[in-house]
Parts: structure tokens; C-alpha cells; sequence
């Protein structure tokens, strides 16, 4: 079996890179425990600040795969569970901020405002397309109580 350095995931031996981590280095047993062993005294010292907020999921998500993709370390974090928050705290915060490695910031604002601008501009057009859907429907309808 082979190991990976970075996540310790485990795969079968004609695996060539792990799955999670890509181009980590895939290892023997004996090897990630010599590794795991000189890096658990080192502390990780990494701060992570926020580059952006979503305010759903699923933009959160896609925030996080276009940072991945560009291997900039990278979590989200909720900042709220409901409606209620607002009502109880009187804070009203994002849903998700995505927090990434400070040394990494400035590129990470470059790309999530650019991937903000094609997801407004995508959300712009599919709302046109419903305006024009929703017409042409009533259009061809026949009218209240005609059935």
C-alpha cells in the first residue's frame, strides 16, 4: 500500500498521485511515519485571513473549487445558522467567508472577483432567459377559465 505525504490517504500500489492532494508524493507506511513523526513537533503557523464572502453554499463552493484548483490553501467558514441569528445578535454578517493563507490573499481577491463577475453576469442572463420563457408562456396560454 502507498500513503499520501500531505493527507496520509491511503491507496492501492499502481496508484500514481493522490486524489485529494494533487502532485503530493504517494509513500510506504514506514516513510509517512518517519514524516508524520518529524512534522508533529513542527506547529503550523499559518494564518489564514478572509478573501471573500458567499452568501449561499453554493457559491462558497464554487469559490473553494476555483481556489483549489489554483492550489491556494483554502476553508470556508459559516458565520451564521438562520434568519434568527439576525433577530437574536442584530449582526448581519455573510452566510460563508472563504479564508485562505494570508500569504496568498492578493491572488485569492483576484480570482474570486473574477469568478464573482462571471456568476453575476451568468445570474444576469439566466434571469433574462426566465423573463423571456415566462412571456412567451403566457403568450400562448389560454386565458383564466377558458378550460
Amino acid at each position: 500500500m502507498k500513503y499520501c505525504m500531505q493527507c496520509g490517504s491511503e491507496y492501492q500500489d499502481g496508484v500514481k498521485e493522490c486524489a485529494d492532494c494533487p502532485g503530493s508524493l504517494l509513500v510506504d507506511a514506514e516513510t509517512l511515519r518517519q514524516h508524520q513523526a518529524q512534522s508533529s513537533s513542527e506547529a503550523d503557523t499559518r494564518k489564514f485571513v478572509r478573501a471573500a464572502t458567499a452568501e449561499d453554499p453554493l457559491t462558497a463552493d464554487d469559490y473553494v473549487r476555483v481556489l483549489e484548483t489554483e492550489r491556494i490553501p483554502v476553508f470556508v467558514r459559516p458565520r451564521r445558522t438562520g434568519s434568527v441569528d439576525v433577530l437574536t445578535t442584530g449582526v448581519l454578517e455573510p452566510w460563508w467567508e472563504i479564508m485562505v493563507g494570508e500569504e496568498y490573499l492578493e491572488r485569492a481577491i483576484q480570482l474570486l472577483s473574477r469568478e464573482k463577475a462571471e456568476l453575476d453576469a451568468t445570474a444576469d442572463e439566466a434571469a433574462r432567459a426566465a423573463e423571456e420563457e415566462e412571456l412567451a408562456t403566457e403568450a400562448t396560454s389560454p386565458p383564466p377559465g377558458a378550460i
